[in-house]
């Protein structure tokens, strides 16, 4: 016979029966219209299958036909519910596992913005709290994206579109930025004036009347590119614009060592370990000195700290680094190039990289106490304009 419809619900059992009469039981079984499947031979008997409801009824057949049976196996939900009875706390936390999986399931546990350039993450963050997207929200809380979408626009005026995307438990928010003109600074009546002394090389005004040519000789204060057009009688006054290159002479007194010390970490270091309280520190591990000719140490302090308040406990570290020192000596022709190369770039530095060194000249150089001493002016052909406001009484 077939195995009825559900039976792992109903549950059933498989039986061993062994008697003078087996086929004859079986008989009786089919007569009294109880379902039998997956019927056997076994060992002195025959092995079959019923359901649990029906197993009670078998008694009065076995007294019939003088056979006996053995429950070999017992299959279903109601033994399966009668196993959990008997560990109902195991079962309970079963039930308790599922259920908190399943309310962590419908909660939003992040959230990624994506597209932005000029809007911070943040503001954007902050703009979804308001419209009740945040971490640890429930996820049937939550409004349709559409309707989200469009309460992040009014929040963020420099965006143009706004989508949110939820997979799982993570939401994904994307941001098309509004393209909005550069908004340039404004800018007040001024003169363009020569910072330092100089030979004028280049001048190219963009705005304004340059006052000086190419080859000319200026001084500090001078106006380069005058923001005044017209003459006494009918002035206006512009923001003056424009690049004034010139020659300028930059002095410098350098002085350089022969023989330098370096130190470089060797890898090897020795650990000490203190439990400190308050002004008090106490050493843990780390006892004995070390066998470095030189060290450095290194401390590391962290304290125990309850929310924003720190504690005076906490632990400190002392790590002594073993150093390698060598020493490096160069000769005074080097030690002059290294002095006139490091001059060059401070020049750069100060004055701009597009600053061009035309020249340089040794004034006066010597060799006194292990150092190079030497005075160097270098020719340097750099930007030399700078702003000076028109201020009108």
């Amino acid at each position: 016979m077939k195995e009825p419809p559900l039976s792992s619900l109903r549950g059933f059992v498989t039986l061993h029966v062994t008697g003078p009469q087996v086929e004859r039981f079986i008989n009786f079984i089919s007569e009294a219209g109880i379902m039998i499947w997956d019927v056997r031979p076994a060992e002195g008997g025959a092995s079959l299958k019923l359901l649990l409801d029906d197993f009670y009824v078998l008694r009065p057949i076995l007294k019939k036909t003088g056979c006996r049976m053995h429950v070999t196996g017992r299959s279903g939900l109601p033994f399966l519910m009668a196993r959990l009875w008997k560990r109902k706390f195991f079962g309970i936390g079963i039930l308790m596992f599922g259920i908190t999986l399943f309310m962590l399931s419908t909660m939003v546990w992040s959230i990624r913005v994506e597209g932005n350039e000029k809007i911070a993450s943040e503001d954007i963050l902050a703009a979804a709290r308001q419209e009740g997207v945040y971490p640890f929200q429930w996820i049937w809380r939550l409004e349709e994206p559409d309707k989200l979408s469009k309460g992040l626009l009014a929040h963020l005026p420099g965006v143009s579109w706004i989508g949110l995307q939820r997979t799982g438990t993570s939401i994904k928010i994307q941001v098309v930025e509004a393209k909005q003109p550069d908004i340039k600074p404004l800018l007040s009546q001024r003169h363009l004036i020569s910072r330092t002394d100089a030979v004028v090389t280049e001048i190219y005004a963009e705005q304004g009347r340059p006052v000086v040519a190419r080859n000319s000789r200026v001084k500090k204060g001078d106006i380069l590119i005058s923001g005044a057009l017209g003459d006494e009688e009918n002035v206006e006054y512009v923001v003056a614009k424009g690049e004034v290159k010139g020659l300028v002479w930059h002095e410098y007194n350098i002085e350089v060592p022969l023989e330098t010390t370096n130190s470089t970490y060797t890898g090897e270091r020795k650990d000490r370990t203190y439990l400190v309280l308050g002004k008090w520190a106490i050493q843990l591990w780390g006892y004995g000195k070390s066998s470095f000719e030189n060290s450095k140490t290194l401390t590391e302090h962290d304290p125990l700290s309850w929310r924003s308040i720190e504690l005076p406990l906490g632990l400190m570290t002392e790590k002594e680094m073993e150093i390698n020192e060598t020493k490096d000596t160069i000769t005074p022709e080097a030690g002059v190039a290294r002095g006139i190369e490091r001059a060059k770039n401070d020049i750069l530095a100060r004055y701009g990289v597009d600053s061009v060194i035309k020249s340089q000249k040794v004034l006066h150089e010597k060799k006194e106490n292990g150092k190079v001493y030497m005075k160097v002016i270098f020719e340097v052909e750099e930007k030399i304009s700078e702003e000076l406001p028109i201020v009108n009484n």
